[in-house]
């Protein structure tokens, strides 16, 4: 039951207001979980720091993102959906307006976690207050919409951000959302009518603490056993008591979840098979999706000379085929066993990985597209069907607890994409520095001969004395080495997340496939046995519908 506390008919014009106000929010919050992969280089630059520090900078907001998601409905309930929408907005719009103001990684890391609880409230409160402004016979289309912001900014953040920064700044990506989020609180406080649940549940706080405790502190765990700073790697105390701390969390959570009556998470879906193990392939589906997602750019412009803007564009295609492709697997997944395009486009996802596993120093333009043409094809093949699996057996008040829980995998899957592929690049890196340093001997013929022949260049061509040039020439060879190594780690953790997503292949052939006929008066409804394959209704095809 809910309160409405603005007039009942409003103008015609108020709910596409809504709407586009609302999708600008989306945009927004999506486009800054993607944006900001353009910038690491500038940023590691800036601030003269690592990979495994920098990664947090998107790590950290995409955890913030899938740790507030679930308590967004909670809150909206209690205090009123405008309400918490306006404070998601100025959340948001405060973390991006200190981003740009960060004068140390430390500092950027802690504004965007600020600027991620207010991403991670905006899309689903934003989406909640969509399906109440638009009757039933519009909300698809209000629903494609504001799908369709979020897919644009999958596609345009990347080259966005290289625009800004190559033209501007690394600050620009942020302060770009300040005047855009002052606009949305306006329209949002003035325009907007307000709802509220007059029912009211107890927050899950011993939840909410358990799995924020086991979701950071494993994350910690993951990105600083093999950081440079920690000599101890997996042994240290300290990332010992961190994998502690999360274990601790995680046997806390689990009973919780079970018991109470009002969890955060219902933990009870995943008894349903089909949901429970689509789960488990969209978690491997985020990993290998964000975690490429951060890597290419760091290939691109630290190792062929690519601008910002020159990376970021590179990505474009793969959102607009995403976008494309999305409702053609859909009508596939109706038509036929939507087990099939879920199997083709999680290939495709592995194949694309392994394509880049071949990267190098000298590798083409063609080389690099290919790969996320076929990632943006498999993307859009995947995603609907795996939602059309995982919802069809579960009843409708079920629905909006299984969607939530359905977006808090996917992000979580990402952060550990990025945390578990940042850490192998460090250590594979370290490793092949070492492997290709212990075969260049420096009393070699081959290597005497290039170190000659590099002196010889730079003597003649750049008139500088002996001594320097030698200098010179022992310093490019140490370039390239380093080089080398980088490129060879890059390609090592991407063969490592198409092993990874291959193996997501497997426990799709086990699941159930959701029946077309209708259901007879003296059947069972597939939510009642838990498990008997049956037909969808209409409330779970809205719900699929929306996620797609």
């Amino acid at each position: 039951m809910s309160t409405r506390l603005r007039p009942e008919n409003p103008a015609p014009a108020y709910k596409w207001i809504v709407l586009a106000n609302v999708m600008i929010g989306t945009f927004m919050a999506v486009l800054d979980a993607t944006i900001v992969n353009v910038g690491l280089p500038r940023i590691m630059a800036a601030f003269g720091v690592s990979v495994d520090s920098s990664e947090w900078i998107i790590t950290a907001y995409m955890l913030v993102f899938a740790v507030m998601l679930p308590t967004s409905g909670w809150l909206a309930d209690r205090f009123g959906y405008k309400k918490i929408y306006m404070l998601a907005m100025f959340l948001f719009t405060l973390g991006s307006g200190l981003c740009s103001l960060a004068w140390d990684i430390n500092a950027l890391i802690f504004f965007r976690i600020v600027q991620g609880m207010g991403a991670g409230f905006m899309m689903p409160v934003g989406m909640a207050i969509l399906t109440r402004e638009f009757p039933p016979e519009k909300r698809g289309i209000a629903l494609g919409f504001w799908g369709v912001s979020a897919a644009a900014s999958v596609s345009l953040g990347p080259m966005l951000g290289g625009y800004l920064i190559d033209n501007l700044s690394w600050q620009a990506i942020f302060s770009v959302n300040v005047p855009v989020g002052v606009v949305g609180i306006i329209v949002t406080a003035i325009v907007q009518r307000e709802y509220r649940h007059s029912a009211r549940s107890p927050f899950d706080i011993p939840g909410f603490v358990s799995m924020t405790l086991f979701l950071v502190f494993l994350l910690l765990a993951l990105t600083d056993a093999n950081a440079a700073w920690n000599s101890g790697g997996w042994h240290s105390p300290l990332v010992l008591s961190f994998l502690g701390i999360a274990a601790a969390g995680l046997i806390i959570f689990i009973p919780a979840e079970l018991t109470t009556d009002h969890p955060l998470i219902d933990l009870r879906l995943l008894r349903n098979f089909n949901f429970g193990i689509t789960n488990l392939i969209l978690f491997v589906f985020g990993l290998g999706m964000f975690g490429s997602t951060f890597l290419l750019p760091l290939y691109l412009q630290n190792s062929l000379g690519y601008t910002a803007l020159q990376a970021g564009a590179v990505f474009l295609p793969v959102g607009l085929l995403q976008g494309v492709m999305s409702p053609v697997s859909g009508i596939l997944a109706d038509r036929i066993n939507p087990k099939v395009p879920a199997i083709i486009g999680i290939g495709l996802l592995a194949f694309s990985l392994f394509l880049n596993g071949h990267l190098s120093l000298l590798s083409s333009h063609h080389q690099i597209m290919v790969p996320l043409i076929i990632r943006g094809f498999a993307m859009g093949m995947a995603f609907t069907p795996l939602s059309t699996l995982a919802l069809s057996e579960l009843p409708p008040d079920r629905m909006a607890q299984a969607s939530g829980m359905f977006n808090v995998i996917r992000q979580v899957g990402g952060s550990f994409g990025i945390a578990l592929l940042g850490t192998l690049l460090t250590q594979r890196n370290l490793f092949h520095q070492a492997a290709i340093g212990e075969m260049v001997s420096v009393n070699s013929p081959v290597f005497q001969g290039t170190i000659a022949q590099i002196q010889q260049h730079a003597t003649g061509s750049l008139g500088v004395t002996g001594s320097v040039a030698a200098s010179g020439a022992h310093l490019a060879v140490v370039t390239r080495i380093v080089q080398e190594a980088f490129v060879s780690a890059i390609d090592d953790c991407f063969i490592f997340a198409s092993i990874i997503t291959a193996v997501g292949v497997i426990p799709i052939l086990f699941l159930r496939r959701r029946h077309a006929e209708p259901t007879g008066a003296g059947k069972q409804k597939p939510w009642e046995d838990n498990g008997a394959a049956g037909d969808g209704c209409p409330e779970v095809e809205t719900a699929v519908s929306a996620e797609g």
